[in-house]
């Protein structure tokens, strides 16, 4: 899926499939980012970094890492058997490691969560994600259109404005339960990644 297929099921979703189009491709793009925002703030793309560690600090410098979401795990020392992972803590664009031994400035592995990706070449989201992208790209485009519509006159009459704010509501009550399903956040997790 591309951008340029994703805008088409938003339209199709939408019915706005003829010329003149009530949404630009923009306004669409935008909507659709919004979208794609949110369902990586809950299924984030996931990844992994080979940073330094600095000697005699616990302090590892993580401003290199563009589009975190979050941090899940930190390896340190790295390449053993079995993995050693350590607790940490983040502040800003610094992460502590708090447990194991001192760094010796040698380098960790941390695995994080980045935002997807939908733009002309492809895209990162997994295609069964696809229709709750839809989802809640055509709830963001409707309550934007019930706002341009208050105090304008138009062939749909005076409940038009308050009829795309239900519908685009409607549509953002199921996409937020779909991504509800699939949060992190609040998913049990039967892992463990290190010990005390």
């Amino acid at each position: 899926m591309n951008l340029s297929e994703m805008i088409t099921l938003v339209r199709r979703d939408l019915n706005d499939e003829t010329t003149p189009y009530q949404w630009s491709d923009d306004e669409l793009t935008r909507h659709i980012n919004h979208a794609v925002k949110e369902l990586s703030e809950r299924v984030p793309l996931p990844a992994k970094a080979t940073l330094p560690t600095v000697s005699g600090s616990r302090e590892v410098d993580i401003s290199s890492l563009t589009d975190r979401i979050m941090v899940e795990a930190v390896e340190y020392p790295v390449d053993e058997s079995p993995a050693e992972y350590q607790r940490f803590s983040i502040w800003g664009d610094t992460l502590t490691i708090i447990s194991g031994d001192e760094p010796d400035g040698s380098n960790c592995h941390v695995y994080y969560g980045i935002l997807h990706t939908l733009d002309a070449n492809g895209s990162t989201i997994p295609s069964k994600y696809d229709d709750l992208v839809v989802t809640g790209a055509c709830g963001y485009a409707a309550i934007s259109q019930a706002a341009l519509s208050i105090n304008k006159v138009n062939i749909g009459g005076t409940m038009t404005p308050t009829e795309y704010r239900a519908w685009g509501n409607e549509r953002l009550i199921i996409f937020n339960d779909g991504l509800r399903r699939l949060g992190r956040k609040h998913r049990v997790r039967t892992q463990q990644l290190f010990t005390d």
